[in-house]
């Protein structure tokens, strides 16, 4: 580290042609400084680039503010494709990526026929995240981010979807819930909007994932919407509970940032394609924050389930969507055990 400093400050002196008092000082203390550590170790170094630090700083100075720092061309050139690789995928999936809304009104369904609902009769309960399967307005979801719509015998919860166009403005629906797999935390709701509005996420695979392969969260925690996170995928084949209450096997763990507000959010690779539905998090006790641990449904899951429960309301062709609303209600979370992401 030590003679990289150094390097680059001859560096700077022969590339600008520096050649006042200060310059020569600087020059002739690096070289000493970056022989002395290369002869005699690091301490006796850093005495000598300690006692030439004033002359460092000036030539730095000197450096026409135009050119700035420059690093080495390799270096530099592979951080700017890195960084413009990453906002590439965020801008391809950002439109895929949809916030899912709670909603409670404060009359049923019936009235609701007969009377106009005022904007202040409306609650917003909590919300989550989703994405576009496809052009047919079909959104895919975490189970528990619509738990109370799915529950509710009153009429009264409803769900709103926002998706964002390619005018940027983003325009709020009311959504309809057509399909629910509690057992893998999995919901479809409908919107009726025109195709050209939604784009459909670019689904991969998630049998073929290791460990350490990069991956990123698009999602809505705290309601900040289309918010990236980025991280590894930490670990593979998990089992997290279910709000029926059984496990879910083969979960995602990852350390990418997940928060409430992410649940039902797609955890993508290095392409853009989704890999996995974010889905829920370990807490540190005692602070309800996240604390690296986070899981997500595996994608070879949601394909499999995501046709069924559009097709049927079920991933279980004998069980009825009436039936499925009536699975247990959420899991109370615990310090130490996965929680959901819902709030």
């Amino acid at each position: 580290m030590v003679v990289n400093i150094l390097d680059y400050c001859l560096h700077l002196l022969r590339h600008y042609g520096l050649d006042s008092t200060n310059s020569k000082q600087s020059g002739t203390a690096a070289t000493a400084a970056t022989a002395y550590l290369r002869s005699y170790g690091r301490r006796a170094a850093m005495i000598v680039l300690s006692s030439a630090a004033p002359a460092l700083l000036l030539l730095l100075q000197q450096v026409p503010i135009m050119h700035g720092l420059e690093f080495p061309k390799s270096v530099k050139d592979e951080y700017d494709e890195e960084e413009e690789r990453l906002v590439r995928l965020f801008e391809g999936a950002t439109r895929s990526v949809v916030s899912v809304q709670n909603v409670e009104t404060a009359v049923s369904k019936v009235a609701m026929k007969q009377t106009v609902v005022a904007e202040e009769d409306v609650k917003v309960e909590g919300i989550g995240s989703g994405f576009i399967w496809d052009k047919f307005g079909h959104i895919v979801t975490n189970y528990h981010v619509v738990a109370k719509l799915a529950m509710d015998p009153s009429g009264r919860q409803k769900a709103q979807v926002s998706v964002l166009g390619s005018d940027g403005k983003i325009t709020v629906h009311e959504a309809r819930l057509i399909g629910l797999d509690p057992t893998r935390d999995l919901a479809v709701l409908k919107i009726d909007v025109p195709d050209d509005r939604l784009v459909p996420i670019p689904v991969g695979t998630s049998n073929d994932l290791r460990v350490g392969q990069n991956c990123y969260a698009i999602g809505n925690p705290y309601g900040f919407q289309h918010t990236l996170t980025t991280g590894v995928i930490s670990g593979l084949g998990r089992e997290i509970p279910s709000p029926s209450g059984k496990p879910i096997p083969g979960a995602i763990q990852t350390d990418a940032p997940i928060n409430a507000g992410n649940s039902g959010g797609p955890l993508l690779d290095s392409f853009g394609r989704i890999i996995g539905v974010n889905t829920a998090t370990f807490t540190r006790a005692g602070t309800g924050m996240s604390s690296g641990v986070n899981f997500a449904v595996p994608i070879d899951v949601v394909r499999l389930v995501v046709p069924r429960l559009i097709v049927f309301g079920t991933s279980l062709p004998q069980t009825s969507l009436t039936e499925r609303m009536a699975a247990p209600s959420l899991p109370t979370a615990r310090e130490g055990v996965a929680e959901n992401l819902y709030k």
